[in-house]
């Protein structure tokens, strides 16, 4: 089974705030209605894209996306 979006995500909680990544985990963690357990493009950036959040960029999760997909051997 594949690990979730969310759980990769959490790895960049605790680092350096001027990095986007990391303010998206810190404001990703603190979002009890994010999507937990998706590991679906269309869901998780519909949720954000939603939000329109600063913290919760379309940018960083887009960089965040990629990364993910590569540990995970998903196709985009």
């Amino acid at each position: 089974m594949s690990q979730s979006f969310y759980h990769f995500a959490l790895t960049y909680r605790g680092g350096d705030q001027s990095d986007p990544k990391t303010r998206f985990a810190e404001k990703m963690f603190k979002d009890h209605s994010f999507p937990k357990v998706s590991t679906s493009f269309e869901e998780l950036s519909s949720y954000i894209e939603t939000l329109a959040d600063d913290d919760l960029s379309a940018n960083a999760f887009d960089e965040l996306w990629e990364m993910y997909c590569l540990k995970e051997n998903f196709e985009e």
